[in-house]
């Protein structure tokens, strides 16, 4: 049978409109359908527009329009009228635009009979131009927008049920899962409490609609009562009480497997015309995507909360005099797992090992090396070993590992960075041993955060004998450590110094208690400043970004008295200091002792007199490296109640050589640093020790009080004189 002849028998007509031309070329059966005698012509443009209903017509050339810009298929119901302008038929007219020479295009379709509806269903009430295609696909478009949202299968069903569709809207909703030989019911909407039990588990030999529906993958329309009482009589007297008048159900079909069932239950009449069946299948289409999307979301959370929650400890709460606390959130990406662990080790000496690392990438690999380098890390802690030795011997296992899995070639090498920090609780003491990681925060007792350098080496795993030198500080009463890996820092597009900025916030405007549940919240609320409300239906300033995993460990010492000092008189306490060892061959590190200065400084009244401290900083300590051999040790401490205030650092080295001055001429390249300290401090002086010698200078905020001593501290009772040593203000 030729194509003609098979087209004529379904009553189905040809026609090519040539906009360039304006001439209609029509077959036999599209003339018929246009009320023309049937067989084949030529007419032109507005000899077709006259049978066409004028709105119509007008609709038709949007959709054209439309389709010839997307290049996609143009479709539209039109009335034929006669010369009386009476309605003889409703045809639907599918065609796709070709270009055609000079900027015109050419139609090429099909145009069919549309049957008259019943009378009393609800396609007599639909709308038969532009207009409903428009809001059929304006509601295609919310619908797939709203179920793509969807992130739970519990949740697929709820939106399901909130979706307004054109023309006639279902006032029941079910839809059906499998498992195993069974049919489930994962959600519902329309029904009271109850009436779902005859439905949550049924056998595959039901004889129920969905359940044939999922054994044979085709759709089940019913119309009417009658139809569904004919076709289904043994459930018909379990959906007789809902009083519903038609019935759809459809699979839910993903990647070609049926995964369940869709029903749609009406009170209206429906009939189900092409273009009803046609919304219900694309709702279903979109319903089963976002099943199996929620699915494999679900499978994929739980294996992640089971992975992390095998592979992380919980941290010990009791630690006399400090209080812990620690946050793991999972990425986004892949299975939500990833490299990032933090670990607490008790220690044979009686302190405690804070750890937090990072191996790279978000795989399973990730997760699995993170395992076997945390439980590696506990060993060679729990023999006894200082942090630069359990980073060294960490360094060769993970670089062992990498040689093990890839044979030699690097094709999936994997490194780690790492923090190590061994903690005295009794003194605060901490020793410090850093691969490759950021560096720790400290918040002082007056809410100040300041970053404080660490020394450090490679990540693991790169160079097995690489050597990570270690960095003492001590974490003063009233102050909190924060630890965290990259993804704090660095989510949402910051760089090192923009993330710690951003931290820098949250942290300081923390109520600075040092309980657990104090810490809970700031741990909570560094979270949150990072990856914003936990859905996008919650306003906030920021999305919810899972672009790193991330560990966060804080650690804060409970706030304690003033000290005493030489004499037994009352030293202030120091409500901000930093710590900073300078090495002979890291000269690049003087401007991180000018930054730590600033930072230090930050709401100093006077900034005059932080270029005077920046300045001094920098020349004492390039005189160190100069004219020693030795180190450089940097100490510096804020005391006092805002107003008046004094700072004091102290530089430290290994030589007994006192300092001289000199009198530098205009060219002269040095010998200017006791001139200005002379110049610019408000009291100074060079202290001789046993092992070497510590030069400090004093700045007072209160400059009417340069010579005077400085203000107490806020739970001091008296200070000790500005002039005094290095070693009574240290005490």
């Amino acid at each position: 049978m030729r194509t003609k002849d098979l087209l004529a028998a379904i009553a189905t007509g040809l026609w090519r409109w040539d906009n360039a031309s304006g001439r209609v070329t029509l077959d036999a059966e599209a003339a018929r359908l246009l009320g023309l005698p049937a067989r084949p012509t030529v007419l032109s443009e507005a000899a077709v527009r006259s049978r066409f209903h004028p709105v119509d017509y007008t609709e038709i050339n949007g959709v054209i329009n439309l389709a010839v810009a997307e290049e996609t298929l143009a479709e539209a119901r039109l009335r034929i009228v006669d010369e009386r302008g009476r309605v003889l038929r409703i045809v639907r007219s599918r065609s796709r635009p070709q270009p055609a020479g000079d900027g015109g295009y050419e139609l090429v379709g099909t145009l069919q009979e549309v049957p008259e509806p019943q009378p009393g269903t609800s396609a007599a009430h639909t709308p038969i131009t532009g207009d409903w295609r428009r809001s059929r696909e304006a509601f295609l478009l919310d619908a797939g927008r709203a179920l793509a949202e969807a992130r739970s299968t519990a949740e697929v069903p709820r939106v399901a049920a909130g979706l307004s569709m054109p023309g006639f809207m279902p006032d029941g909703l079910a839809v059906f899962g499998i498992e195993g030989d069974r049919i489930t019911v994962i959600g519902h909407h329309g029904h009271r409490p109850g009436d779902e039990r005859p439905f949550l588990d049924m056998p595959m030999t039901t004889e129920y609609p969905a359940v044939e529906v999922v054994r044979t993958g085709r759709a089940i329309y019913l119309p009417t009562p009658d139809a569904y009482r004919r076709r289904f009589p043994e459930s018909w007297p379990l959906v007789s009480g809902f009083r519903r008048t038609s019935w759809a159900f459809l699979p839910l079909v993903n990647a070609g497997r049926t995964i369940g069932a869709w029903m749609a239950g009406f009170v209206q009449p429906v009939t189900f015309t092409p273009d009803e069946r046609s919304v219900l299948t694309t709702v279903a289409r979109m319903l089963a995507q976002a099943l199996a999307r929620a699915g494999v979301q679900e499978s994929q959370q739980e294996l992640a909360v089971a992975l992390q929650r095998s592979m992380l400890p919980t941290v010990q709460p009791d630690i006399p005099g400090m209080s812990v606390a620690a946050r793991y959130v999972p990425t986004g990406g892949g299975l939500e797992v990833g490299g990032d662990w933090y670990d607490m080790i008790p220690l044979p000496s009686g302190r405690i090992a804070l750890v937090i690392g990072d191996v790279q990438g978000h795989d399973v690999r990730a997760a699995g090396l993170m395992g076997q380098l945390r439980i590696a890390l506990r060993a060679y802690a729990a023999e006894g070993h200082h942090p630069d030795a359990v980073l060294s011997r960490a360094s060769r296992f993970l670089a062992g590992i990498n040689d093990t899995a890839t044979r030699g070639q690097r094709a999936d090498q994997r490194f780690a960075t790492c923090l190590y920090i061994e903690v005295d609780p009794a003194t605060g003491l901490l020793d410090i041993a850093r691969a490759g990681h950021p560096d720790p925060a400290i918040r002082a007792t007056d809410g100040t955060m300041l970053v404080r350098p660490t020394a450090g080496g490679l990540p693991l795993g790169i160079d097995p004998d690489s050597d990570y030198p270690t960095t003492r500080l001590v974490l003063e009463p009233g102050e909190t450590m924060l630890v965290c890996t990259d993804g704090l820092i660095e989510t949402g597009g910051h760089d090192l110094e923009t993330g710690w900025a951003r931290l820098r916030g949250i942290v300081e405007a923390h109520d600075g208690g040092y309980d657990g549940e104090s810490l809970d919240r700031l741990a909570d609320a560094l979270v949150q400043a990072v990856h914003g409300p936990f859905s996008h239906h919650t306003t906030g300033p920021l999305i919810d970004r899972r672009e790193d995993d991330i560990a966060v460990l804080l650690l804060s010492r409970a706030g304690g008295s003033c000290g005493v000092g030489t004499g037994g008189r009352l030293a202030p306490r120091p409500v901000r200091r930093t710590v900073l060892n300078i090495a002979q061959a890291e000269p690049e590190r003087i401007a991180e002792a000018r930054r730590q200065i600033r930072d230090l400084l930050h709401d100093w009244a006077d900034p005059d007199q932080v270029d005077s401290a920046v300045l001094m900083v920098s020349e004492m300590v390039t005189n160190v490296l100069m004219h020693t051999d030795g180190d450089a040790l940097l100490i510096a401490e804020i005391s006092g109640a805002a107003g008046g205030r004094r700072i004091r650092v102290d530089v430290a080295d290994g030589s007994d050589e006192l300092p001289h001055r000199r009198s530098p001429g205009e060219l002269a390249s040095s010998g200017r640093g006791l001139v200005l300290m002379d110049l610019l401090a408000g009291a100074w002086g060079v202290d001789p020790r046993g092992d070497g010698k510590s030069t400090w200078f004093e700045l007072y905020e209160d400059a009417g009080e340069a010579a005077g001593p400085a203000s107490p501290g806020p739970d001091c009772e008296e200070s000790v004189p500005a002039s005094a040593s290095a070693s009574e203000s240290a005490a």
